[in-house]
């Protein structure tokens, strides 16, 4: 019997990828940023605690820090979505997750929002990460012998002080629980696109 010839791949194509992006502060947060972030009243989440306030980038005191959002979230919509008319991003909510060691952050995405962020004011590079998840319905489901950003179902990223990170809101995501002895401390943000979104020729022109 002949025996299958085994042929390498000449070339592949990562068509439609979903694009998640990390910006970095560049600067330790202020003590009035670190003051205000890191002492606000609390209310339960699942598997964590979020803020009560719900539009922190609105207040004066996240001033510079809603600069470098906004600046982040332009170029993030800038380079990956390439809009054709003029449309914008605008944050909608704001608020911030504190996860103590052995708290989680529970499993979910972002209703009514476009692109949404992390910035994160407490991390650990080496030990904290975000989780996402392919939730595409997979008719015939094969074990797998090497994982790859192909034929997973799950993938995380490290993140640390001071970085922010996009995503789209669609895109389901969580954190572990929170290892070693630091509180993990996030600001998530939602946005949602404004100005002129579709085409009146295609029957799609919608005007935020």
């Amino acid at each position: 019997m002949d025996r299958i010839r085994e042929h390498n791949i000449l070339i592949t194509h990562n068509l439609f990828p979903t694009s998640v992006s990390y910006f970095e502060l560049g600067r330790e947060f202020s003590a009035k940023e670190n003051k205000f972030l890191l002492n606000l009243e609390q209310k339960p989440n699942d598997g964590n605690t979020t803020s009560k306030e719900r539009k922190l980038l609105d207040d004066p005191k996240m001033a510079l820090l809603r600069e470098f959002v906004d600046a982040s979230v332009a170029s993030y919509f800038k380079e990956i979505y390439s809009p054709k008319h003029e449309v914008s991003l605008r944050i909608t909510q704001s608020w911030v997750n504190y996860t103590k060691p052995g708290q989680w952050h529970h499993k979910h995405a972002h209703p009514n929002s476009f692109v949404s962020g992390v910035l994160y004011i407490k991390a650990n590079k080496e030990t904290d990460r975000i989780q996402f998840y392919k939730e595409s319905y997979q008719q015939i489901k094969l074990p797998v012998d090497q994982f790859n950003l192909s034929n997973s179902d799950s993938w995380w990223l490290p993140i640390g002080t001071g970085q922010l990170i996009l995503f789209p809101s669609s895109l389901t995501h969580m954190v572990p629980a929170v290892q070693g002895e630091d509180q993990r401390v996030s600001m998530s943000f939602n946005t949602f696109p404004v100005g002129y979104v579709g085409s009146d020729d295609d029957l799609t022109g919608l005007r935020l």
